[in-house]
């Protein structure tokens, strides 16, 4: 468009000083500067930072694509920019189960194109690459994967393996056709209300059966806790009991009553002890006070 614009400028300039000075030369002259400058600007085509350009010259198409930044291409050729950046697609699909029930599957893919397959999938697909080539095969592999699998392993830890299989599925499905394909993300999974029920009970009945394994085996550790405690105690009784003689147990017995201030040890022939009453109060009243003495 701009070299069409650049040609009729030159073109009435042209006719105007023609029909004024009758003279061709300088005419000449300002054509000929003017396609030289209409030219270079139709040559430089501006990619932007994470797309790629395809050639496109009345439909032949160049073999090589343009990197990002400035580019000198034919000013009559047309550049297809192409993003090459990391794009995400979100689908909500309705999806079967082993059982043969529709599931509700809301699932996201990251994915970009591959740079050195820009022109082919220009050449073969076009610019709707996602909608020929992705999102069928998309569709077709987290149906081919959820099918093989039960409902109940979208909500349990088999739901990060059924996400990487389609991912897996992906590759090989498009990995050739120029579609990297980086993640793919299960977000959401609504089940019939019926199932889902059923399924968080069973689920609930699973975990109390390990929450009663894991108590048994508490008690267990605790019934061996005991038996090896009163064994250390039994054992430990027994070497007590070799160590004792009647003259030590006599020593305790002795020690033990020196220690109570109720009793007072006088050596008699039977070596017992006698008992008697300290109590300060009675003392203080069994005294007698103390009379003055006669005045003589």
């Amino acid at each position: 468009m701009l070299i069409v614009l650049i040609f009729g400028f030159i073109a009435g300039v042209i006719f105007v000083n023609v029909v004024k000075t009758g003279s061709i030369k300088p005419v000449i002259i300002a054509v000929i500067i003017g396609l030289l400058i209409g030219v270079l600007v139709g040559s430089i085509r501006v990619v932007p930072a994470g797309y790629v350009g395809v050639v496109d010259f009345f439909g032949n198409v160049n073999p090589n694509h343009l990197h990002s930044g400035i580019n000198l291409v034919n000013p009559l050729a047309k550049v297809i920019i192409i993003s090459v950046r990391t794009q995400e697609d979100k689908e909500t699909m309705s999806v079967p189960s082993k059982e043969g029930l529709n599931i509700s599957l809301d699932v996201s893919v990251l994915y970009k194109l591959d740079s050195t397959k820009a022109v082919e999938i220009y050449k073969t697909v076009g610019t709707d690459y996602k909608e020929v080539i992705l999102l069928p095969q998309y569709r077709a592999a987290a149906r081919g994967v959820t099918v093989a699998h039960e409902a109940k392993a979208l909500y349990t830890s088999e739901r990060e393996m059924l996400a990487q299989a389609i991912l897996d599925s992906l590759k090989n499905l498009i990995g050739e056709r120029g579609v990297i394909i980086e993640q793919v993300l299960l977000r959401a999974i609504t089940l019939p209300p019926t199932v889902s029920g059923a399924i968080e009970q069973k689920l609930k009945a699973e975990q109390e059966a390990e929450r009663m394994k894991f108590i048994l085996q508490r008690e267990t550790q605790e019934a061996e806790r005991k038996r090896i405690e009163a064994g250390g105690i039994r054992d430990a009784q027994t070497i007590i009991a070799q160590s004792l003689t009647s003259q030590y147990l006599h020593y305790l017995w002795i020690n033990t009553l020196n220690q109570n201030p109720n009793v007072i040890y006088v050596a008699t022939e039977a070596n017992m002890p006698i008992f008697r009453v300290v109590n300060p109060d009675e003392q203080l009243l069994r005294k007698k006070p103390i009379l003055p003495k006669e005045e003589k």
